[in-house]
């Protein structure tokens, strides 16, 4: 069997790609990795290979949804309420904070276009 290595990429479509950028930036330290055109932008956390990809969407094309429910950041321990002020400076929403199991605390949080973002400890 041929295995994956990892997630390479997620891609989301936006309706303001530079308010987008500017919030994973702001939010999350993310740097432009490059540009495909104007149209659609690839970041990464610095010296990792994933990425996120923002695209520029058509008027009629959705945003946020279509069946993906979140996606996840991992943080530092002890850095989730830093973290938490950090997204919502930066235009994020706060959803709910709780524990998966004791110990193990989130946060979900949504960016300007209504996507769910998860963060939880490393």
């Amino acid at each position: 069997m041929i295995k994956a290595r990892g997630l390479r990429h997620i891609n989301l479509n936006v309706r303001d790609i530079g308010r987008s950028l500017k919030f994973y930036q702001d939010a999350f330290g993310l740097e432009v990795k490059f540009w495909e055109g104007k149209r659609m932008v690839f970041i990464h956390s610095p010296g990792v290979d994933e990425t996120i990809t923002l695209c520029q969407a058509d008027a009629d094309e959705p945003v946020a949804g279509g069946g993906v429910s979140h996606f996840g950041f991992s943080i530092a321990k002890n850095n989730l309420d830093e973290m938490v002020r950090q997204i919502e400076h930066a235009g994020g929403k706060l959803q709910s904070r709780g524990e998966h199991a004791p110990g193990v605390p989130y946060a979900y949080l949504t960016d300007p276009d209504g996507y769910v973002i998860e963060l939880g400890n490393s």
